[in-house]
Parts: C-alpha cells; structure tokens; sequence
C-alpha cells in the first residue's frame, strides 16, 4: 500500500507541473537574498536545543535524558505514522505485523544502535517495532549540501534538510503535515567520551542515527537522498527480508565517532552498501572535499572539489550532478546563481545562510538548516519555515 501511496503522489506532483509548464505559470522564486543572518523574520522558527549523549554509558541508557524531555513528541510522531498505516489498512494487520514482526529484526542492527533503539522504546514506553520503524523513516530525506572554501583556506558546510512530503497537506497551516510534527523533535547532539566531544550531529528525538555532522578539526558529512521514493522504500522492503546494509543514520555515525580523519572517512563511506541509493558530502581542511555518489551496492562517482581550477565550492542536491535537475524541483541553478554572485571572497555562514534562505532553495519541505566549520568545531542549527509564497518541494 505504501509503495502505491508514493508513486499515486509522484504522479500528482508530476501532474501539476505539466499544468504549470501549460500555463506558463512559473514556479515561486526569488532573487539571491542577503542579510538573513544572524536568523531572524518568518523563516525563522527558533534554534535547536543541545543534548549531550554519554558514550560511556551502556547504550541503553544514554537517550534517556532526550526520551524523558520529548516523550510526548515522539509519542505523536508515531502516532501519525499509525493513523496513515491504518487509513490504508483499517483492519490493523499492518500494525500488528509490524509490533510483532519487528522486534525480530532488532539483532540485525549492529552494536550499539540495537541496543540504543530498545533504550528508546523502554523509555518512551512505545513498542519496540514502532520504534524500529521509526528509524527507517530517515532514509528518504531530500535535501541541499554546499561545501565551500574561502580564499583563506577556511572550510565551510552548510546544509538544508528538506523532509516530509509523505502523509499528506496540512491545509489549515499551508504545510506538510510530517514536517511539521518533526520540527519540535529536532536536538543538536554532543557525543562525548571521558566528559570530551568526538563529533556533533544534528537529529530528531527518538532517532539514534545523524543526518549531518562534524568532527572537529577532522570533517563535516550531510547525507542528500538519490532517486525517488520508490528507490527508498524497495531498499527499506528489502531489509525487511533480510537483506544486510546498514541504515544510513546508523553508518554516518559510525563514520563520525570512528574516522579521525578526512581520508578515513572518505575511505569508509565509498567501500559501504546502503539500504537507498544517497549523495555524501564530506568536506576537511583546506582543499579536502568531495561528494560521493552512491547506489545500494557501490560508489557510483566521486565529484571533487578543485580550488586551483576554479572550482571552490560543490553543491548537492538530489539529482545526480552531471545530469540537469528535474524541472519541478530544481535548487541547483539558482543556488550556483547566488554562490557565484557571492564569490568565494565572501563566502562565510552569512552568506551561505542566504543562498539556503532563497526560494526555491527554501521550500515548504525544509525543516532545518545547519552551518558547519570543521576549523573551529562550529555547529549552528535553526529551524526553518518558508512562508507563502513558497513551493511545497
């Protein structure tokens, strides 16, 4: 039924733009904006809260601070998810299967993200295969990554995370409903051992896994979804049935607590299988970045950054980078349009924090944006909002 739910909206969102291309209507943008930092106005919706994850606790018990603080919030979140499985299966079967049927699958994950994943489910008191599926929610995120070095050799990673274009329009609130649950859910985490940071990651409570990163003085790495919803969630069945990939929050880190270096990280994310086809962008010192792209089973290209040709910045999007974007959903041209204007002179937060705020750069799909420097160890995260006029994707 899920995998008929994506294709019936693919359909309608594919719909739509044919009309608008008839019309010769043309979707919402704007040009470049400046002096949106530090955040502030109506898309901007609030910082996003620090939590520090003891590593040297038992894995069952390091999410319970987190858990405690957003029972609530998880609990809706999950609940949303039900209330969609059983609009297309009132019967409960699906429900059911998925509390029974679950559970099994929790000794696949690897240490300590199994372990971590039943802390979750014993604090919040929600059944452990809820929380499972909870965690497979993470691999369809779309997204835009910019990577950029200043004429210091200063390293910049700025990200947008766009998600939630499953389960429907909020109507009353111009939005999609899953974005929005999310947005009260989303933690700056400082993972530590012995009372010190080895990396910080930004999540959504309830969630073991990051989407984005940095180790200080070591390297940045957001994740960017490749392909469509169908690609995510026939690599989401077959781990169901058995099929051995690590889940992509899981695997990034992993790569973020274990790799001391750019190289090592590098080397680790090209070698791996992925449950869904992604794009990594992962960026170090001075003239060290590159994005990875990745099918489930190997690394499919390599795209790296070359200052002395005049290539100071890579931008991913969710589209392959040697092919033109989807029409409907193109970030990548007026994104370069503002990163050229800027000039890489100027490159900083400031002005990355405008190119992510430019519709249609921002859309009504972005939950939060983040800003990395790998130099100083710097990680800001603000939640977003794209007020109308906005494109829903």
């Amino acid at each position: 039924m899920a995998l008929g739910f994506s294709v019936w909206c693919c359909a309608l969102l594919f719909l739509c733009g044919l009309w608008t291309r008839a019309q010769d209507i043309p979707p919402y943008t704007e040009d470049c904006r400046t002096g949106t930092y530090p955040p502030s106005g109506p898309t901007f919706k609030g910082n996003v809260t620090w939590y520090t994850i003891n590593l040297d606790l038992p894995p069952e018990e390091r999410w319970n601070k987190v858990v405690n603080d957003k029972k609530k919030e998880i609990a809706g979140l999950v609940k949303l998810f039900k209330d969609v499985i059983q609009t297309f299966d009132p019967t409960g079967i699906a429900i059911g299967m998925v509390d029974f049927q679950l559970p099994f699958l929790l000794d696949s994950i690897p240490y300590p993200f199994n372990e971590e994943i039943q802390g979750i489910a014993d604090a919040s008191g929600i059944p452990l295969g809820e929380i499972i599926l909870y965690h497979l929610l993470y691999e369809m995120a779309s997204c835009t990554s910019i990577i950029a070095e200043d004429k210091k050799g200063r390293m910049f990673h700025a990200r947008n995370l766009d998600f939630g274009y499953f389960f429907g329009w909020d109507i009353k609130h111009s939005a999609w409903i899953l974005n929005r649950a999310l947005k009260p859910l989303l933690l700056n985490i400082d993972f530590q051992k012995k009372k010190k940071t080895v990396f910080k990651g930004v999540t959504f409570a309830g969630f073991a896994g990051v989407l984005t990163g940095i180790r200080p003085k070591a390297f940045t790495l957001s994740m960017n979804a490749r392909g469509g919803p169908n690609d995510e969630l026939m690599g989401i069945l077959e781990w169901f049935f058995g099929v051995q990939k690590p889940l992509v929050g899981f695997l990034m880190r992993s790569v973020l607590e274990n790799a001391t270096s750019y190289k090592e990280a590098k080397t680790e994310l090209e070698k791996t299988k992925l449950i869904t086809p992604g794009y990594f962008a992962l960026g170090g010192k001075s003239g060290e970045a590159c994005v990875i792209t990745h099918d489930t089973e190997k690394t499919v290209d390599v795209w790296e950054l070359d200052v002395k040709q005049g290539m100071w910045y890579l931008l991913q999007t969710n589209y392959d980078h040697w092919l033109e974007p989807f029409f409907m959903d193109d970030r990548t041209t007026p994104a370069m349009k503002c990163l050229n204007r800027i000039t890489q002179k100027n490159i900083s937060f400031s002005t990355l924090y405008d190119v992510l705020s430019t519709k249609p750069v921002l859309s009504k799909l972005t939950t939060y944006t983040s800003l990395m420097s790998v130099a100083d160890g710097t990680l800001e995260t603000y939640v977003r909002d794209c007020p109308n006029p906005c494109l829903p994707w």
